[in-house]
């Protein structure tokens, strides 16, 4: 997690505008839930705080996981600081909770955007990629503003840069394909630039900026599509290699990869960041409208990805849904009052944790949450003798249809993303949960699968940081048993008991006892009802 060093600034704030202000009533509110950030003179305006928000963006050499590599579930693990057990998006259909009516009537009440309006007086505005089956008829379509937003300006579904639909506070206004007025990565520039330009000076802001960059169809900005001709897809260990001793869907992958396989996601690479140049004009014309204001100093600034993604390895072309950290972690970048430059630190992070680091930011009491994550506002400071946790949970719920793939007449029916040359990114039985756990002696990932198997993948990623060599037979079975016993756990955590000590933690306590049911046979870590 690296830190970014504070711009300077001089204070400059303008006019107030003439964007509502809170009610009587909502300052109550605020009196009462919000007391002010620790370490904040009394009288000084609270921060603002901005998230900006990538889509599919991976980072293997730093940053923070992802309780599912897969969009909506990890998207709205940002929203609600909840594992996907707790808030029940499982995939990124309706069918699996994403942006569905139990969704907008459970969750969107609860989401940190709603605890910051509703009791702490923010100012909320949203511009971007939501939840992917925001939208949809059955769930309210475009009119449904969920709870805690003051401004919403949000894709219909899935990420696209031209032909795309935004609601605009609930009305719906369609898109070209015109790069001057229609390129959404710009638009939602320009947009979150009219709200700095004409929000309420009174009340402290939020801001989440969801681009669609670096997600498909990776349609760059006119001027960026000759950018990094000579760049490839990196060629490490695990890429364009047989996945040995894994689950059988890393097997199935075809090796070694087809020349047209590997120019294809070679060209995918390069395309995903010329999209993330839009993303820097974007993140650059921000920060220089911020620091004009005068507010860049009392503004928190948090830059991160819903999920990661894969070009080759393991002889995977492109996409998400593994549990390997290339689709686990992401990068995590902040910014603000009271962090040193040009810092990084190793403590592990999640981004259930972006959720109660924020509402800690704005002076919100954690204890009346029942989210899972942790506020990292004392990582951020500096702070020394910190208690923090040593493990995080990963699990993920595979999709596949009951139909045989046309395209690909030979595979049998229940695997899905088969593309390029038919080789298959996920399957129903591609379900899974991990613990990834890091503490100064180990560095180790435990995985199970949910299938005829119940497969499971070991890997210790101090001497094997690109995840090749699967240990599970080879581990000692007494800490097989207690890595089994913790994501057991895990599983079935919520709120303070996701934050209890790990395994390699010397608070932790292991009662074999817990493993037995009352008759007597080995209980294994069963996944939730919610995941099947």
């Amino acid at each position: 997690m690296r830190l970014l060093p504070l711009a300077p600034g001089r204070p400059r704030w303008g006019s107030p505008r003439h964007l509502p202000s809170c009610s009587p009533t909502l300052l109550l509110l605020v009196l009462g839930g919000c007391l002010g950030v620790s370490g904040v003179a009394a009288g000084t305006r609270r921060p603002n705080v901005v998230l900006l928000l990538t889509d599919d963006q991976d980072e293997v050499l730093g940053g923070m996981y992802v309780p599912s590599a897969l969009c909506c579930p990890s998207r709205a693990s940002i929203l609600t600081g909840k594992y996907p057990h707790n808030h029940h998006v499982v995939n990124n259909t309706l069918e699996g909770n994403c942006s569905s009516k139990s969704w907008q009537k459970i969750q969107e009440p609860n989401t940190f955007p709603a605890i910051l309006r509703s009791m702490c007086g923010y100012q909320t505005f949203f511009a971007g990629k939501y939840l992917n089956e925001y939208g949809a008829p059955d769930a309210g379509g475009l009119e449904h503003v969920p709870l805690g937003w003051s401004y919403w300006y949000a894709l219909e579904k899935n990420s696209k840069y031209y032909n795309y639909t935004l609601s605009i506070n609930g009305k719906a206004r369609k898109h070209g394909e015109n790069y001057s007025v229609d390129y959404l990565t710009d638009v939602l520039a320009n947009v979150s630039l009219d709200f700095l330009n004409y929000k309420s000076n009174f009340e402290p802001f939020f801001m989440m900026i969801a681009t669609p960059a670096p997600h498909s169809p990776w349609t760059a900005a006119p001027q960026y599509q000759k950018a990094f001709q000579s760049v490839f897809a990196p060629r490490n260990k695990n890429f364009n290699i047989h996945g040995m001793n894994k689950h059988w869907l890393i097997r199935q992958a075809k090796t070694p990869m087809t020349n047209s396989s590997i120019q294809f996601l070679d060209n995918a690479f390069r395309k995903r960041w010329q999209t993330l140049l839009s993303v820097d004009d974007l993140v650059e014309k921000l920060i220089k409208r911020l620091e004009f204001t005068g507010e860049l100093n009392n503004t928190y600034i948090f830059y991160t990805s819903d999920n990661g993604y894969h070009t080759g390895q393991f002889s995977l072309p492109i996409d998400k849904r593994q549990l390997y950290e290339f689709d686990i972690k992401v990068p995590l970048l902040v910014r603000g009052p009271g962090i040193k430059p040009n810092q990084t630190s190793k403590m592990l992070v999640a981004n259930i944790d972006l959720g109660p680091t924020i509402l800690d930011i704005a002076g919100y009491d954690l204890n009346k949450t029942q989210m899972d994550g942790m506020s990292l506002l004392p990582i951020l400071r500096g702070a020394s003798n910190l208690t923090w946790r040593s493990d995080v949970l990963v699990e993920y719920q595979g999709e596949g249809r009951n139909v045989t793939d046309p395209t690909c007449p030979s595979l049998s029916p229940g695997v899905s993303q088969c593309f390029p040359d038919c080789v298959c990114e996920d399957a129903y039985n591609n379900t899974y949960a991990c613990v990834r756990t890091m503490s100064a002696l180990w560095n180790l990932q435990y995985c199970e699968f949910d299938d005829q198997e119940v497969f499971v993948e070991v890997y210790n990623l101090t001497a094997d940081p690109d995840q090749i060599t699967n240990i599970a037979k080879n581990i000692d079975p007494e800490l097989l048993g207690k890595m089994n016993y913790r994501l057991m756990m895990l599983q079935s955590c919520s709120g303070p008991t996701c934050r209890t000590p790990g395994v390699f933690d010397p608070r932790y306590r292991f009662d074999p006892r817990l493993m037995f049911s009352n008759r007597g046979s080995v209980r294994t870590r069963r996944f939730s009802k919610h995941l099947l």
